[in-house]
């Protein structure tokens, strides 16, 4: 039992003990009057009073009554009121003032001492301010470094992942995220369901004993005095993809000692990724091509080799000599097949970066009229530009290619006017796009176009490398060129056909800048800590809540909407967060649309819970799960852990009664009403990622509070919210 709940537990049995007091002290009076008179007297009175007992009666309950009236203004002004004075106070030990104590029912007194504590507070506050403001002054400079490395990362082509020893991630960028989110082997039908995140374990996509490995290599080469030690690993994750990944160490800074820089004074690693799935895929096919090349030709060339030796021989008959010609003809075009099917593949692999084609095109126009000499002497504009086009591209070289082409037609067709035809190849074939450089005049002659494809173009400025070919250009990108006319139109163009890219997934004004660093997770190590035994301030969280299509999970009610946000060393990261409608393949009662606003066309289509099941189970992995009143939404995923094959058997925490734990005092401990005494606004009510908002945020205010009683492991508030009367009445 906590002090609150004590003191509250003492001033109601003093009330009680008032009442009873006072019921005595009646009855002691009532007695003394009756022992104060002769036996004749009481004989008469109690023969008067005969016919009136049920008048006695009433009195009685009057008097009775008239007792309570008169001891509750002195319960609420000597106990209420000071109790609730007292719990306003305690909120103002580790947030600021959210509005005057008033101490209202209390005598005078109270309500003075009331004035006198918001005066103190205010002042506190405006204590506090400065030093906000001096601090971060101070600060300003750490926090300058902190964006510029995370614009840094957010800009690298590199996917980068930094973890502390114990695995747990505790930076990463944009570009790993989206990696790493295309690695998963599980539908991941909710925006939000990333494999990375703040906190979260790097085990969960590589082999726990594979970067062990690794990071033992690395400390061999630290003994042995290497500057820049790492290692690099190829490994499949579960859904069949091939990841490339170099591991280095990150270091303890050198004491004043100068100690050297052992695997001791290892605090983590850089891990930076990979995913060569299709690169290997390609080299495999080529590397198929040049066995089938090679054992093809060695048995093609013996057949050659045999017909010739047979066609020496001045006596062959001719029969003969006409099937060994045939023979040789035979080989040699086989070994042509072979060889055509080799030539169709990338002269080299050079890489390619993916680009929404669009950009391309506007970006080419002005540098193409630039190329061509003084402004006004070519228009470059575009026709049918499908905006949504990604393309891989060396968008350097093709530009060069269009210039280069554009400035013959100019030179030596007298072409003034130019457009650019971005559109997908017929029915998408082969993942490609064609890229058109459109012109109204006459047509050139196979020769001429096979000469301006050959021709050598102009090197660009500040250019070092040899010079290219439009043809060179295009096998780079492992595409074709040619010329073709439209006589609908009037019109010629040249055609390139270069490769689609997929284009990446889009992310949401919230998660365009996720929390992506969190050095203080350096120092946090997961083995051989028992949870309850571990400080709340270094655990994760998930908090969550459910929208669902009634309150009877028993009686067939079913999940529509699953919301969640994660809490990682007492930050909320807005950046990770799940969000995902459920269909739940019943009707959804009329009367309940207008509480949460779920509509059946809103879940038509959408998955069934036990497709979203997985992705929430694993968003959720590794921390304690946090709700209010969570018995009840925690209820609806037990249901379902049969079906599913699911258990979640995580930690529990409820705000509801976190907040009778703080505020035994206090009449309401709804969501609403909590909030509201915490001062956190509520935005999005009765939308499952819109209460998880608010409940993340009041959970974050009720730590201090749960700290001020002492309340610091999971453990401790665990036994301490089952100790409160909500939690009993649930029992």
């Amino acid at each position: 039992m906590t002090a609150d709940q004590a003191r509250l537990r003492a001033s109601a049995a003093l009330a009680l003990a008032a009442l009873v007091l006072l019921a005595l002290f009646t009855l002691a009076a009532g007695a003394l009057l009756w022992a104060a008179l002769a036996p004749d007297a009481q004989a008469t009175l109690a023969a008067a009073l005969a016919p009136q007992r049920a008048v006695v009666v009433v009195i009685a309950l009057a008097v009775a009554l008239l007792a309570a009236a008169l001891a509750q203004p002195l319960l609420q002004r000597w106990l209420l009121a000071p109790a609730q004075l007292q719990d306003d106070a305690a909120l103002l030990l580790h947030g600021p003032l959210q509005r005057p104590l008033a101490g209202a029912g209390g005598s005078a007194a109270l309500q003075g001492l009331a004035q006198s504590i918001t005066a103190l507070a205010r002042q506190r506050d405006q204590l506090q301010t400065d030093i906000d403001a001096a601090v971060a002054r101070a600060s300003h400079g750490v926090a300058q470094e902190r964006n510029r490395l995370a614009a840094l990362m957010s800009e690298l082509r590199q996917s980068v992942v930094v973890c502390n020893l114990d695995g747990r991630v505790l930076l990463y960028n944009q570009r790993a995220r989206q990696q790493l989110q295309s690695l998963s082997d599980a539908p991941q039908p909710a925006a939000g369901t990333d494999l990375i995140g703040l906190g979260r374990s790097i085990h969960s996509l590589l082999d726990r004993a594979l970067v062990a490995h690794a990071l033992a290599a690395v400390q061999q080469r630290l003994q042995r005095g290497e500057a820049q030690p790492s290692a690099q690993f190829v490994t499949a994750t579960r859904g069949g993809q091939l990841l490339r990944v170099q591991l280095a160490p990150v270091r303890a800074a050198a004491d004043a000692a100068g100690a050297d820089a052992g695997a001791q004074a290892l605090t983590g690693y850089v891990l930076v990724l990979d995913n060569i799935t299709s690169s290997h895929a390609q080299e495999a096919a080529l590397d198929r091509q040049l066995q089938g090349l090679t054992e093809g030709s060695r048995g093609s060339l013996a057949n050659l080799q045999a017909a010739v030796e047979m066609l020496d021989d001045a006596g062959l008959p001719a029969p003969l000599r006409t099937q060994f010609i045939g023979v040789i003809r035979d080989e040699a075009q086989a070994m042509g097949r072979r060889l055509n099917a080799l030539a169709v593949q990338p002269a080299s692999r050079w890489p390619l970066d993916d680009m929404l084609g669009a950009d391309f095109v506007q970006a080419a126009g002005p540098a193409m009229e630039r190329a061509v000499g003084p402004p006004g002497a070519l228009h470059v504009g575009t026709q049918e530009l499908d905006t949504t086009l990604w393309l891989k591209l060396d968008s350097f070289a093709l530009l060069q290619a269009l210039c280069g082409l554009a400035r013959r037609l100019h030179d030596e067709r007298d072409i003034s006017t130019l457009h650019l035809r971005l559109q997908p190849t017929a029915g998408g074939a082969g993942g490609r796009a064609h890229l058109d450089l459109v012109w109204t005049g006459q047509a050139m002659s196979t020769e001429t176009v096979m000469g301006w494809e050959l021709d050598a173009l102009p090197a660009a400025d500040g250019s070092a490398g040899p010079p290219l070919s439009v043809r060179d250009v295009v096998q780079r990108h492992g595409g074709e060129f040619w010329f073709e006319r439209d006589r609908v139109r009037h019109q010629a163009f040249f055609r390139f056909l270069l490769p689609q890219a997929v284009p990446a997934a889009p992310l949401s004004p919230s998660d365009s800048r996720p929390e992506l660093v969190d050095f203080d997770l350096f120092a946090q190590f997961d083995s051989g800590h028992v949870l309850d035994e571990r400080p709340l301030t270094g655990l994760a969280f998930t908090v969550f809540d459910t929208e669902t299509t009634g309150l009877q999970p028993l009686a067939g009610d079913e999940i529509l909407q699953i919301g969640a946000l994660r809490i990682v060393n007492g930050r909320l990261l807005q950046g990770e967060r799940f969000n995902q409608l459920v269909d739940p393949r019943r009707d959804i009662p009329a009367a309940g649309i207008p509480i949460h606003g779920i509509t059946p066309a809103m879940v038509a289509g959408q998955p069934h819970i036990l497709q979203v099941l997985p992705a929430f189970h694993a968003f959720a992995a590794d921390s304690v799960l946090v709700a209010h009143n969570a018995a009840f939404d925690m209820r609806f995923l037990q249901l379902k852990e049969k079906a599913s094959g699911l258990r979640f058997d995580q930690p529990v925490l409820d705000t509801l009664l976190l907040s009778a734990l703080v505020h035994p005092a206090q009449a309401s401990h709804a969501l609403d009403a909590v909030a509201q005494r915490l001062g956190v606004a509520v935005v999005g009510r009765h939308t499952a990622l819109g209460d998880a908002q608010v409940t993340a945020e009041v959970f974050l205010k009720l730590l201090p509070l749960l700290a001020g009683m002492g309340l610091t492991t999971l453990g401790q508030v665990r036994a301490a919210s089952q100790q409160t009367q909500l939690a009993r009445h649930q029992g």
